[in-house]
Parts: C-alpha cells; sequence; structure tokens
C-alpha cells in the first residue's frame, strides 16, 4: 500500500474500529471496576476474617494480578506487531472476559475452603496478563487509522471508554446495593456484573474478527521489505533501542495508574472506610466525577492536537501537586456538594494527563515494535503503581492515622513523574507514523 494510498485510508477512522477500540476497553474496565467496588463483599466471600484485613487482602488480589500484565504486554505486543493487531485484540479479548465470567460463576470460601481463593487468584492473574494488551493495542489501533492532526482526538475515545467502564460498573454496584439486603449481596448479587463479561466479551470478539488490519500495519507487512532478525523480537527491540521512550512512557503512566485508581475507583471505599460517608451518595458523587472525566477527556484530546502531549501532561503533574491535598481535605467533610466539587476537580486534572498518553505511548515508537512499546510502557507502570494504588493508600492510612496520606502519595508520584516527562519527552503529534523511526 503506497503512502498516498494510506492517506486516503486514513482520512476517516471507520465505525467498527473505533466501536471494537471503546467495546474492549469499556469491558476490561467495567469488570475492573467491579471488582473495586465490590472489594469489601468480595473480602467477606472469599477472606473471612475482620473488616479491615479481609478488605487488604482483597485489595491485594487486585494488586497481584497486575503482576502478570508485564509479561501479557510482551505477549500480546509481540503477537500484534508480528500476527496484527487485529489478531492480538480479538484472542485477548477472549481470555479476559472469560476470566471475568468464571469469577462470576467462583463458590466461596464457606463452599469450597481455601481452593476459592487460590481460585480467585488464578483468574485475576488470566485476566490480568489478557487485559496486558487491550488499552494500548485499542490507541494503536485507533492512531494508526487516524489522520496525523487528530490523533489526539481519535486516541482519547481510548481513556474515555475505561472511564464509560467505570461508570457503568459503578452503577451497576449502586443498583445493587440499593437492592439488595446485605446478605442477599454476599451471597449473590456481587456475581452479576461479572457474569455479564461473557456476552460482551462474544460481541466484542465478534466485531474484531471482522475488521481489517490497520493502513499503516499493512504498508509495513505489504512493502515486501525484510525486517531486520531484531524486529522479529518486538520485546527485546524496545529494551535495546527505545529505553528511553520506554522510560518516558512509563512516566506518562506513572500519573494515569495511580491518579486513576485513586480518584475513580477507589474514592468510594475511602469516603465509606474513612471519611464516614454513606455508600449510596459516596457512589453517587464518584458517578458524576467519571461523567464529567469523559465529556472532559475528549475535549482535552483535541486541545492535545493543537498544543501537543508533553506540555498537556505536565500541566497536569503539576496542578495535581497544588490540588491533591485541598481536594483530600474537602473529601473528609463527607459533606456531597463538597465531595462532589473535590472529585470534579481531580477528575478535571486526571484528563488533561488521560486524554494524552494512550496516543503519546501509540506515537513515539515505530511500526515494527509500535505495540509492544505502548503495551510495555503502560503495563511496566500499572504493575508497579497501578494495581497497587488501592493497597498503598489503604496501608498508609492504616499505618499513620492520616487521612491524606493518598494525597501525599498522588504528589510524589507527579512530582517523579514530571521530572522523567520534562527531560524525556518528546513531541510527535504532527509526525506520520510511518515516519517515526
Amino acid at each position: 500500500m503506497s503512502t498516498s494510498s494510506t492517506a486516503r485510508a486514513k482520512a476517516k477512522v471507520p465505525f467498527k474500529v473505533a466501536l471494537s477500540s471503546f467495546l474492549g476497553n469499556f469491558i476490561e474496565w467495567f469488570d475492573y471496576a467491579t471488582y473495586t467496588y465490590f472489594a469489601i463483599t468480595i473480602g467477606i466471600v472469599f477472606f473471612p476474617e475482620s473488616e479491615v484485613n479481609s478488605t487488604l487482602l482483597s485489595f491485594a488480589v487486585f494488586a497481584l494480578s497486575f503482576v502478570f500484565r508485564p509479561l501479557g504486554a510482551s505477549f500480546w505486543g509481540s503477537m500484534g506487531d508480528k500476527k496484527g493487531r487485529k489478531w492480538s485484540l480479538s484472542i485477548s479479548i477472549f481470555l479476559m472476559t472469560g476470566a471475568a465470567f468464571l469469577i462470576g460463576c467462583l463458590p466461596g470460601y464457606a463452599t469450597i475452603g481455601i481452593a476459592a481463593p487460590i481460585l480467585l487468584v488464578v483468574l485475576r492473574s488470566i485476566q490480568g496478563f489478557s487485559a496486558a494488551g487491550e488499552y494500548s493495542g485499542a490507541a494503536v489501533f485507533l492512531a494508526e487509522y487516524a489522520p496525523k492532526d487528530h490523533r489526539g482526538k481519535y486516541c482519547s475515545l481510548v481513556p474515555a471508554s475505561t472511564a464509560t467502564g467505570l461508570l457503568a460498573g459503578s452503577t451497576a454496584a449502586l443498583i445493587i446495593k440499593a437492592l439488595l439486603p446485605e446478605t442477599d449481596m454476599v451471597a449473590w448479587g456481587w456475581r452479576i456484573p461479572f457474569l455479564l463479561a461473557g456476552p460482551l466479551g462474544l460481541i466484542a470478539h465478534y466485531i474484531r474478527t471482522k475488521l481489517e488490519d490497520s493502513p499503516t500495519y499493512q504498508q509495513l507487512t505489504d512493502s515486501g521489505a525484510d525486517r531486520s532478525k531484531e524486529a522479529a523480537r518486538p520485546t527485546r527491540l524496545v529494551f535495546k533501542k527505545y529505553r528511553k521512550r520506554l522510560v518516558s512512557s512509563i512516566a506518562a503512566t506513572m500519573v494515569n495508574s495511580v491518579g486513576f485508581y485513586l480518584v475513580l475507583t477507589y474514592l468510594p471505599t475511602y469516603l465509606t472506610a474513612y471519611a464516614g460517608m454513606e455508600a449510596a451518595p459516596a457512589q453517587a458523587a464518584t458517578d458524576i466525577a467519571l461523567l464529567a472525566y469523559i465529556f472532559i477527556v475528549f475535549g482535552a484530546g483535541k486541545v492535545s492536537d493543537i498544543v501537543g502531549r508533553k506540555k498537556m501532561m505536565l500541566g497536569a503533574c503539576a496542578a495535581f501537586i497544588v490540588l491533591s491535598v485541598p481536594s483530600f481535605m474537602m473529601l473528609d467533610s463527607a459533606q456531597l456538594p463538597i465531595v462532589i466539587a473535590a472529585e470534579l476537580i481531580m477528575c478535571v486534572t486526571l484528563s488533561i494527563n488521560d486524554a494524552n498518553i494512550a496516543c503519546y505511548q501509540a506515537e513515539m515508537f515505530p511500526t515494527e515494535v509500535r505495540y509492544t512499546g505502548a503495551a510495555l510502557g503502560s503495563n511496566i507502570a500499572y504493575v508497579i503503581f497501578g494495581g497497587t494504588a488501592s493497597m498503598v493508600a489503604t496501608a498508609l492510612i492504616d499505618a499513620t492515622g492520616n487521612s491524606l496520606m493518598p494525597a501525599f502519595y498522588m504528589m510524589a508520584i507527579c512530582l517523579v513523574a514530571g521530572i522523567i516527562l520534562l527531560f524525556t519527552a518528546r513531541e510527535y503529534g504532527h509526525v506520520e507514523l510511518e515516519d517515526v523511526k
């Protein structure tokens, strides 16, 4: 495929490409949100100890699944670079949603004893491994279809879909908790959202099997040029030749991983466990913040096409450093209007960063290692900072008795990430992806 035909093919992102990218991330984060919002209940079902210990163990399983994400990123990224974006995305969604569905079927500790938490860990690990290429793969797919001056706009669909998944998970949790007594919720109510992953996954898998690979990737494979021996091992090539870009990618995701989990998934637990807020209004406040995030992230993506990704990400780091402590002080009031205002402040700041990172990670690597590079950068950060965010926040508060510790943790992360980005980040916004070397 020639450069001119590639450009014509990229004049418009096909609806099925956008839909499949949206739906895959939606399902992934719907399931992750479900686990987080039902963390206390899952702790009771699988770890019947004291309430604090069972919740910490529940979050520990959540964090443990992220250990498998770098391995999954290497596998799915390599397959995506060697066998095609379509192949990797269609198979990974099948495994990811299958594991989530089986969690919904899993008997609790009272039924099968120690086998219950062991199987929970196994299924969460499969889910983490399978989900490792989803976010980055969707971003790469969209970026390779999108015109260069609109990549930020199109790739903002990826974080928007994650937030939509969280909103759906949060809403499902709110409805279930409102309709069911505690005994029924522990017995079977928490399983409902996990079981929904089955049919949703089949739909997403079907759509992806009907797609063609991106024009940019087809140009690489149809060019007739022999790929280097190094390119046959994308993971090794990324670590050997693109280490600086990988570090920059990790730094960008540090802010997203900690901010996303603290602001958009952990806060309902924080508000009920430490601020003394009722579960329903705490969930409602997060739903409002999530809805705002979805709209803001689209606008921020468009702005990044004009001002550049680097400026947007550095601005988000600076804003979090300044606003995190005041925001958590507002949360501690446990008054719904003030809590909503605090969450909106953090959501606006988070969206400025999140609207950029999916596109930034996709466009910084050349086509032959783009999927692998984007997936590794994202998932290395997630295993260290994202999956542990809720557990670290809980542990810091319990160890110090200071409810502001999550804010200080967020500030530290943004300070480190901002320094790294300042010296490593480059702008690729106006470069054709075929020309990235």
